[in-house]
């Protein structure tokens, strides 16, 4: 049998930022684009002449050679971070094998109940590139309209968690928390974290960023410190000064957890059995022994009513308590937005208020906070029931937790990202007397993403008037902040369509 010699090709790296997905890109002209049958998003085995490192990347095809010229083989940015080569290095390209965990998607689009070896693969092929984005959509859509057992998602927790690193900080308790999320403004854990810090405990914080809301807490901390850090400096910061305030992804916890956000954004896709695995996946894979699952309920929160509160409670407690973690789930109030600002800037002024006990500061936001600290404080077997909420007050108010915050900020190192908001304002006025009914917390969100937030800091909304407060006919009821003017446009176009807000 005859084989054919495989035609080198000149790498080429092309600047194109394809976010969580490997693409190349072959000349239609090239000779082994022609050769070879390849079609264009078919996936492709790219190595490099000597066959020791090879990637997966979806292929797409141009007419333009100043984009890639035949006999070059052009990579996005992150593909060509992840084969390592340098430019002009040789490189081969052959048909991909399609990932044999695609039997097992085709079986859950079927409705079967899958096990953990499915998952586990799954999972596996997932983080080698081996899915398009459209099969990974068609497995999320498969989990979250045929549902998932219990046990699906403790399998799919699992996997998720041992896709990528898992931490071990040998410390007899790590504590950590999260919200759920559906809530504009609810940047408690920027709060929570310097208070238990202070204590003493040990809170390593690693969040998420924004999947569909105006700011998640590492693009509001961002405002005021790194975000980004490798493992090492991370390590040296937490075991220094208790805790700390980073988004998660550099560290490789749960990865596949990353690329499939990746998907579920643009699809606005939140199940609640997605959203444990990805949550206690992520808890797992950071180290954590203490967990506290923060679950807001609201008629326009993510879980609307008791009921699927409970179900969801009971969901978490299942899962933690087979992955060995020790849980705390508590129902909040999820009815308005917490704080003022909604948006990394504006949300960003409101913590830095309540650590500065500054008289202006928003008091939902501080009450929750310390509601929320008085549970972990009391993770602590030195800590008797009851009394978390005292000492959680007394160290915000003594400026301890200001303290902790400040030390953190230093050693993450501090933000060149200006704390301004957006330059085009326009307030949105009460259309006549009464007291606000409801404020629609998705209706909300959506204005201040419509504004430019989370990408713009600087965007997003900012409250002047909450449930129950009296308001007079023309009296601003908020006011939207953006840096450019289609998005400017779309915020207020939005906000005229709908306020958000419902006057009794």
């Amino acid at each position: 049998m005859i084989r054919k010699a495989k035609t080198s090709l000149q790498l080429r790296r092309v600047g194109i930022d394809t976010y969580k997905e490997n693409v190349a890109y072959l000349h239609r002209d090239c000779q082994v684009y022609r050769s070879e049958g390849f079609q264009a998003l078919s996936k492709i085995e790219i190595s490099d002449e000597a066959g020791g490192r090879s990637i997966l990347a979806a292929l797409n095809v141009v007419d333009d050679a100043s984009i890639t010229a035949p006999g070059q083989l052009g990579l996005s940015l992150e593909t060509f971070q992840q084969l390592g080569l340098p430019e002009g290095a040789a490189a081969t390209v052959a048909h991909a094998k399609p990932p044999t965990s695609l039997d097992a998607v085709h079986r859950k689009i079927a409705g079967e109940r899958l096990e953990y070896a499915d998952y586990e693969a799954i999972t596996r092929d997932i983080v080698e590139h081996r899915y398009a984005k459209i099969e990974m959509a068609a497995f999320l859509v498969a989990c979250s309209e045929t549902g998932m057992e219990r046990e699906e998602v403790l399998h799919l927790t699992r996997a998720m968690a041992g896709s990528g690193e898992q931490l071990d900080w040998h410390e007899p308790l790590v504590a950590d928390k999260h919200c759920i999320g559906g809530i504009p403004g609810n940047r408690t854990s920027m709060l929570v974290v310097p208070i238990v810090a202070a204590h003493g405990m040990f809170i390593p914080k690693t969040s998420s960023r924004a999947i569909t809301s105006p700011a998640g807490t590492a693009d509001t901390m961002e405002v005021l410190a790194r975000v980004e850090l490798p493992p090492d400096q991370l390590n040296d910061i937490v075991r220094t000064q208790r805790g700390c305030l980073a988004w998660g992804g550099t560290a490789l916890l749960a990865p596949v957890d990353d690329i499939l956000i990746s998907v579920e954004r643009p699809l606005s896709l939140d199940s609640p059995s997605q959203m444990v695995a990805s949550i206690l996946a992520k808890k797992l894979a950071a180290g954590a022994t203490h967990l506290l699952i923060d679950i807001p309920m609201g008629p326009t929160a993510k879980v609307r009513s008791q009921a699927d509160a409970l179900r969801l409670r009971k969901l978490f407690e299942f899962v933690g308590d087979r992955i060995g973690l020790q849980l705390e789930v508590i129902i909040t109030d999820g009815r308005q937005p917490i704080g003022r600002g909604i948006g990394p800037v504006l949300e960003a002024r409101d913590v830095m208020q309540v650590l500065e006990n500054d008289p202006k500061q928003p008091r939902d936001l501080r009450e929750k906070a310390l509601q929320l600290a008085s549970r972990i404080l009391e993770f602590d077997p030195d800590v008797r029931g009851g009394q978390g909420y005292t000492l959680a007050r007394d160290i915000l108010e003594s400026g301890r937790a200001l303290d902790k915050l400040r030390a953190i900020i230093a050693a993450q190192g501090a933000s060149d990202i200006p704390r301004e908001v957006g330059r085009l304002c326009n307030t949105v006025n009460a259309e006549r007397n009464g007291s606000v009914a409801t404020i629609d917390n998705q209706q909300m969100a959506r204005i201040a993403r419509l504004a430019g937030a989370p990408m713009d800091k600087g965007a997003g909304v900012d409250l002047y008037k909450k449930v129950g407060d009296k308001v007079r006919r023309d009296e601003p009821l908020y006011a939207i902040h953006a840096e450019f003017g289609a998005d400017f446009a779309f915020a207020c176009e939005a906000a005229t369509q709908n306020s958000g807000f419902t006057l009794s």
